[in-house]
């Protein structure tokens, strides 16, 4: 089997080896002209959020994100679900990574002024000096979206009143843990993203324990915190009566959501194609599974990581909203089309589209897992004996 590296090397952009019509990563070099024309040791423009760095903690690397230039959903991956590859390439090859090493527990002026540029209801104007010239690169994460170019800061200012929601103000003012501030925000209708950007930068909590959390960190918080919380209501709702699926289908992974009449429990399922960037050397799929009783797990899920915590939230959402509970198992197959990797907000975004999409019901399980089979490389079989929800039979699956 051909590595991801050397087909790119083979291809070289032309002949569509992955399966895409267009390079996912010349977007990466089209542009890098137009970012050595725009950025110098020199930079003004619009903060839109911020990262903050895990390696050497717990002394990391903070700064603002700035748009080289202004683009539609530059920072909002809920956004991105119907967009390609390229296109999300380009946007985040874009956004300027800026950084300085700070404690955790710092309140240097560039960490209060980072709180007040990533608590703003929009993007706030800065001013940056670099310490040398930006590093034009665009790096990739299973958890965290594609990264831009990136350079040392040796100073910054913000030049104009970032503008905050009475909302959220009073939510930061406010003496409570950053878990409870965190789901406050949700509450309000904050996305997601933006939760997990402001929980990074080290604003929220009781004044003793704030700090800055790796951004690759608090991405899998904030969909821990407000699944717990959602989940407290969804305990308590009446099971589903029948057999629900709910399907999606973008950039390259496949959902099949399956509801069961019962208590809540779930259960999540990656199968991985030969082909991608993490399976080159595999000759067969690769399945992995992760699970939880009615109770809640208590050991972080090593199998899957961030995509567990990403698949499971954008379920409790869809359950919340109908205020039913039920016995939940996700299947997702990752295509050999998944080339570079995009973060777990494609994990999410794809579940709560599932959810979004009128549901195929069923009277029997065997009749669900026959439409589940329909859209699923692999038999269902191979899941199903791998399965600690599947393999147990209640009464109310016949």
């Amino acid at each position: 089997m051909v590595s991801p590296a050397r087909l790119c090397l083979t291809c070289k952009g032309g002949r569509a080896l992955c399966g895409h019509a267009q390079c996912p990563l010349l977007p990466k070099f089209s542009i890098e002209k137009r970012l050595k024309e725009k950025v110098s040791k020199q930079f003004f423009g619009p903060s839109y959020s911020v990262f903050v760095g895990r390696m050497g903690y717990p002394n990391v690397n903070v700064g603002p994100m700035v748009a080289v230039e202004e683009k539609h959903g530059i920072d909002t991956p809920s956004s991105w679900l119907n967009r390609d590859y390229a296109d999300i390439v380009e946007l985040r090859s874009l956004l300027l990574r800026s950084k300085q090493r700070e404690a955790v527990r710092s309140r240097s002026r560039l960490v209060l002024d980072t709180q007040e540029l990533v608590l703003a209801s929009g993007p706030t104007d800065v001013e940056m000096k670099f310490k040398k010239e930006p590093v034009y690169r665009v790096s990739f994460s299973d958890i965290v979206q594609p990264m831009g170019p990136s350079a040392p800061l040796e100073s910054m200012s913000i030049t104009e009143n970032p503008r905050i929601s009475r909302q959220v103000d009073k939510i930061v003012s406010d003496d409570l843990k950053a878990s409870q501030a965190s789901y406050e925000l949700y509450r309000t209708g904050e996305d997601v993203h933006r939760v997990s950007a402001i929980l990074s930068s080290g604003v929220l909590g009781l004044d003793k324990n704030k700090k800055l959390v790796p951004t690759r960190w608090s991405i899998t918080a904030t969909d821990d915190i407000i699944f717990r919380q959602l989940a407290k209501d969804v305990r308590g709702y009446t099971s589903v009566n029948e057999f629900a699926v709910f399907s999606s289908d973008r950039l390259d992974n496949h959902f099949e959501v399956l509801l069961m009449p019962g208590s809540w429990e779930f259960e999540n399922f990656e199968a991985w194609a030969p082909g991608s960037m993490w399976t080159a050397m595999l000759k067969e799929p690769e399945i992995i599974e992760e699970y939880e009783p009615f109770g809640g797990r208590t050991a972080y899920a090593e199998l899957e990581g961030g995509g567990y915590y990403a698949s499971r939230l954008g379920v409790m959402e869809g359950l919340h909203a109908m205020r039913r509970q039920a016995r939940v198992v996700v299947f997702r197959e990752v295509r050999e089309g998944y080339v570079i990797p995009l973060g777990v907000w494609q994990v999410r975004e794809n579940v709560r589209n599932a959810m979004r999409q009128g549901p195929q019901k069923f009277q029997t399980l065997k009749e669900a897992l026959d439409c589940i089979g329909k859209g699923l490389r692999l038999p269902v079989s191979e899941y199903r004996k791998r399965s600690r929800i599947l393999g147990r039979k209640t009464l109310m699956d016949f």
